[in-house]
């Protein structure tokens, strides 16, 4: 066993048989299954959230293809390390087959000069492309590429498909099979819970514990739920602020209080400030929630979560975090309307995009006496000098007349 390498190398799969999860791709008849098995693979491109066996599924096409397989890494290759492999592949006598596959592990990292430079060779069938990413490609590769690849969403990893790994490890010799190691099951499953869907972190949180814990008098080296305590970070949690999950966590806490559910609410607040969230960002969205789906239906949410902005503003975190469940959780228990949302789009359509015709004479300004006599202000009834402080007269322009803005709901008071 070559202890050089850390244990989650070692444990890589290097056939299908041996890769555990994903079976929404990966199930036998699944297409991903289909292609990888028969060697016919097309370009892909494997997105998901950090340990979920990206680069463990590119090892087993490495160890499974006919072509001449390429790993470079984004973070520390250019556009030379793409015309090398290109230039290798391209030589009849380094390679036949005249195509290869090249694995680009973070391949959000690459600017678009370096994902313009792979295009033409994508295209024309040179490279047959594997890009891994924890990014939402979508946003952050060439659409070009996208256009031309498979794109594949690996999913986290349950908690049963960590166990099974965590089992294989202390069973296979180039894992920790030559460690006389005595474990519960229920600790086994601790790691997995604690690991929340990254492989990586599970037998890395296990080798530190075995390597890190004396062999008692029995000859074993025992393995308890404090020992792993000690060994593995806290429960993983799967955000990052500068990533895809920031836009489904904000989403999710938003429709949240949309949906009038506070303890959701509260459950994605925790999850955004527990990933490191600008809180003055969280409080914007609550002030933008609070106007937009409470509206007129409750006019002191907006008052609330503007209020809640400027002291998260003055006190900073951690007090914020209460300021923050305060205004969040105020404004999921109101009654909602979008009745102004609605209505102010609707106007900014029209306005945007049709003939809206003039302002009538009677409503516009005149502050020169010259323009009365030009039909300015001519007409006009001030309201307040009229029964209830009412009058009808025409305020919309003649073509838009009749047409309705703000339609007010039930929730409207």
């Amino acid at each position: 066993m070559n202890q050089t390498e850390p244990l989650a190398y070692r444990m890589r799969p290097k056939t299908l048989e041996e890769y555990v999860g994903q079976e929404h791709v990966l199930g036998e008849g699944k297409i991903l299954y289909r292609t990888i098995k028969a060697d016919r693979l097309s370009s892909i491109i494997l997105f998901g959230p950090p340990g979920c066996g990206k680069t463990s599924l590119a090892k087993v096409i490495s160890e499974t293809t006919k072509y001449k397989f390429y790993k470079i890494n984004a973070v520390t290759s250019g556009v030379s390390d793409i015309k090398r492999v290109v230039e290798e592949t391209q030589n009849y006598m380094m390679n036949p087959a005249g195509k290869s596959i090249l694995f680009i592990d973070e391949i959000h990292r690459f600017n678009k000069l370096q994902q313009d430079a792979l295009l033409p060779y994508v295209e024309n069938g040179t490279i047959i492309l594997i890009g891994a990413t924890t990014e939402n490609p979508y946003f952050e590769v060439n659409k070009a590429l996208i256009s031309r690849s498979m794109v594949i969403k690996l999913n986290p990893l349950t908690e049963n498909d960590i166990y099974k790994i965590l089992k294989s490890a202390l069973e296979r010799k180039d894992g920790l099979g030559e460690y006389s190691i005595k474990i519960e099951d229920s600790t086994l499953r601790k790691i997995a819970d604690i690991a929340n869907g990254d492989v990586r972190t599970a037998l890395n949180g296990l080798e530190v514990a075995v390597l890190t814990t004396n062999m008692e008098s029995d000859g074993y080296i025992h393995i308890t739920d404090e020992v792993i305590k000690n060994s593995i970070q806290n429960r993983k949690a799967l955000f990052d602020k500068n990533g895809d999950t920031h836009y489904d966590n904000i989403s999710a806490f938003i429709k949240s209080m949309r949906g009038s559910d506070p303890d959701a609410t509260l459950f994605y607040l925790a999850r955004a400030l527990n990933g490191g969230e600008d809180p003055v960002f969280l409080a914007r969205r609550i002030t933008i929630c609070a106007s937009e789906d409470v509206g007129l239906a409750d006019p002191q949410a907006l008052v609330i979560a503007t209020s809640a902005m400027q002291a998260v503003h003055m006190v900073g975190m951690p007090e914020a975090r209460i300021i923050l469940a305060e205004a969040a959780v105020y404004v999921a228990n109101c009654k909602k309307s979008n009745a102004t949302y609605l209505g102010i789009d609707k106007a900014l359509n029209d306005v945007e995009n049709k003939d809206t015709g003039e302002i009538p004479m009677h409503i516009r300004n005149a502050p020169v006496e010259k323009m009365k006599e030009l039909g300015y202000s001519k007409g006009y009834l001030y309201p307040h000098n009229f029964p209830g402080h009412y009058v009808e007269q025409q305020y919309l322009p003649d073509k838009m007349l009749g047409t309705k803005y703000y339609i007010k709901d039930e929730n409207i008071k």
